[in-house]
């Protein structure tokens, strides 16, 4: 999206540095990255990561003050995952934009999600890192906010990761971590944070405490840094071994009824010029003229899991009457092809992370890219220069 650092790249590239980028990524983590990391970063002007930041941080406040969505989010709660002290606000958010053409030919950021959970903090700093280092990239190109450095940033993760908590007794929660394609993540995280990457299946309860074992010792665990998607297990049919709605003495990080709260479920509330038309699939009188113009949703799929793009008629009556509630059918965003690569213009969807400590932050920003039907690894499947990616844009 800057032309002159787009030709640039491209006009350098070679398969090799490319080689050594994903090598010196996989040494980074301390793993290999198993989920595909593209050819490239992206080059995009400052303007338009700040309307980003910005966009974000209002859509955010505008959920968090708001007291209708929050009465009405109490019902997206499962009994079940209904976890007990939460915090009045969310720890970390995530907002993805699509980029979009407006009928004045202008470039805009158009809402694409929006959740109140975890993303890859710490792995998108390697990835940015990996890629100034194997292509030699301008060292005045930035990946962080203005005035914001690796180890300041690493210090605003560590804040928010560990609080004030001894790092022995807080634990990265996931269930199998070490079998997620996000482990490049977790290590890294638990390298920054010195903290412990423990499976959900092995937390050990006694009464309202929680333990994980190390060494032949119950060390007891006093802040988690939640990574489970709590709905996934009843979609498999597991449980935990401790009584996630019960009483607990555990502080969160990143409490997990933040994750239905803030979700697809949230954007029908929003009104925002960045927001695309959104409403609940029960709510609709009738379908729309034209199905093929929207998405269909499930409210907490994850990975694109359920969503159908441009459903027919028949896939919108086919849902249950009981079921209906569970969905949204948002208005079509037709991504932009703005990143110029060998294979041919390619979409990019732009995710910016922040963390709400003092106020929300914006943090590293993470790029996908694809030229799918979605953004997604599984609609990119056998394609070059598509997949995670960093954003760099010129100092002020």
């Amino acid at each position: 999206m800057i032309p002159q650092l787009r030709r640039q790249f491209n006009a350098n590239f070679t398969p090799e540095k490319y080689r050594a980028f994903l090598d010196g990524l996989n040494r980074a983590c301390g793993t290999h990255v198993k989920f595909r990391n593209c050819e490239t970063p992206c080059f995009l002007p400052k303007p338009l990561v700040d309307r980003m930041v910005g966009y974000g941080q209002d859509l955010i406040h505008q959920l968090v003050d708001d007291p209708e969505h929050r009465r009405r989010s109490d019902a997206a709660l499962p009994a079940d995952f209904r976890v007990r002290d939460e915090a009045p606000r969310p720890l970390f958010i995530q907002v993805d934009f699509g980029l979009v053409r407006t009928p004045t030919s202008a470039i805009e950021p158009k809402l694409v999600e929006i959740q109140g959970f975890p993303s890859l903090y710490a792995f998108q700093v390697a990835i940015a890192e990996e890629y100034r280092k194997a292509y030699s990239l301008d060292p005045s190109l930035r990946f962080l906010p203005p005035g914001m450095d690796v180890q300041a940033y690493y210090g605003l993760l560590r804040r928010a990761v560990v609080g004030d908590r001894d790092p022995e007794n807080v634990v990265l929660l996931e269930i199998n971590p070490f079998e997620q394609k996000t482990l490049p993540d977790f290590l890294l995280t638990a390298n920054i944070c010195g903290i412990r990457i423990v499976n959900a299946f092995d937390v050990i309860q006694k009464g309202r405490k929680l333990f994980y074992k190390c060494a032949h010792r119950q060390i007891p665990i006093h802040r988690i840094y939640n990574r489970v998607i709590f709905d996934e297990l009843a979609r498999n049919g597991r449980s935990l071994p401790f009584d996630i709605s019960g009483p607990l003495d555990v502080e969160w990080a990143g409490h997990p009824n933040w994750f239905f709260r803030i979700s697809k479920f949230s954007i029908p509330f929003l009104r925002h010029p960045s927001v695309p038309q959104t409403r609940f699939l029960n709510e609709l009188e009738s379908p729309p003229d034209q199905p093929e113009r929207y998405v269909l949703k499930p409210l907490f799929s994850f990975a694109g899991l359920g969503v159908i793009v441009g459903p027919t008629r028949e896939q919108l009556a086919a849902i249950p009457t009981e079921k209906r509630s569970q969905y949204i059918l948002q208005e079509r965003l037709e991504f932009e092809p703005v990143i110029e690569t060998p294979c041919g213009p390619t979409k990019v969807e732009v995710r910016v992370m922040f963390l709400w400590l003092d106020e929300p932050q914006p943090g590293a920003v993470l790029l996908r890219l694809g030229r799918g039907s979605m953004m997604g690894v599984d609609y990119n499947r056998n394609m070059d220069w598509v997949g995670s990616s960093a954003a760099f844009y010129p100092p002020e």
